[in-house]
């Protein structure tokens, strides 16, 4: 049994994968605030797993984590997780010992990108040669999988299109550049810019710029053109078979995708060369509620666990 943690800002989704890689247990719990909080929200996870999920925890043989912010290459030490209060936290290292299992920890878009690979190929279509998992959330991002292995780029950065400048006269984005992709279609960008307290921002947007209010009928367009934007650069850079849509602003569902196919379709009917790349046949939408990001990071977990048990075998001859 393998346990996957997706820490987000308020929940934290966990789940437990069995031999045959199907979900054996789920279940969510509050997300603490600072290192402590969240160290002690995984350890609260895993043994919750056993007493509310039912799931047998002296099976449990590896735990990865997916977490927002920086993940310092080959460690579990977390960096900038500004979300959950984390300047700098060795998570691995904090919880590791307490469990009794490796435990590996990746960003937590990576760790999405990898369980959308997976629920696709599960789904029953056939398996992608490489795809993009967009997460549009309050920031954007994207992680890239190709032949089942995901691609972290030479510092960890591969799939950062969130802070590509698409329009050096566009809003200013919070790293400093104006017009990034990030400013358009994040969905802290638009809540911002739209200035109406809410609990849902950019659902208000959406039915605004439906009453023809015309800032929101901008905030909207914005947001199709940085989705379509993002799709197009990680189509021309990394020319990955499909891009998966995921993220809270993928709750808007068709109104999301009605734009945002109207956006590549305007694009490829000024280009014959766009038109030849059919992007709007290479994107999909991942389902609401999927348990991507913990079952990646289940993986990522197993990923760790194999790399241990090859360590142990070399360390006893």
């Amino acid at each position: 049994m393998r346990v996957g943690l997706d820490v987000g800002g308020t929940k934290t989704d966990a789940v437990a994968v069995d031999a045959d890689g199907e979900i054996a247990g789920r279940l969510r719990i509050p997300t603490g605030w600072g290192p402590d909080a969240v160290a002690q929200t995984v350890l609260d996870a895993v043994r919750a797993l056993g007493s509310e999920a039912g799931v047998d925890l002296s099976t449990v043989q590896s735990v990865g984590v997916g977490i927002p912010g920086q993940i310092e290459p080959g460690t579990g030490r977390v960096v900038h997780a500004v979300n959950l209060g984390v300047d700098e936290l060795d998570l691995a290292a904090a919880v590791a010992p307490r469990l009794g299992v490796p435990v590996q920890v990746e960003n937590d878009v990576k760790a999405a990108a990898l369980g959308a690979h997976a629920l696709h190929t599960r789904g029953g279509a056939p398996a992608p040669g490489s795809m993009a998992y967009l997460n549009l959330g309050t920031g954007i991002a994207a992680g890239i999988v190709s032949d089942g292995v995901l691609w972290r780029g030479a510092r960890g950065t591969a799939g950062e299109v969130g802070h590509i400048s698409v329009d050096p006269n566009g809003p200013l984005c919070r790293c400093g550049q104006r017009g990034c992709i990030e400013a358009f279609a994040g969905g802290g960008a638009i809540a911002e810019r739209w200035a109406k307290r809410s609990a849902l921002p950019v659902r208000d947007v959406f039915d605004a710029a439906d009453a023809g209010d015309p800032s929101a009928r901008q905030l909207r367009g914005g947001l199709a053109r940085g989705v379509a934007a993002a799709i197009r650069v990680l189509v021309l850079t990394v020319d990955v078979d499909i891009v998966v849509l995921g993220g809270g602003v993928t709750a808007l569902g068709d109104r999301l995708m009605t734009d945002v196919a109207a956006e590549l379709a305007a694009s490829a009917e000024a280009s014959p060369f766009m038109r030849s790349l059919h992007l709007a046949d290479r994107v999909e939408l991942l389902p609401p509620g999927s348990p991507a990001a913990a079952l990646g990071a289940a993986l990522v977990g197993a990923e760790g666990d194999a790399t241990h048990d090859a360590e142990e075998a070399l360390v006893h001859g």
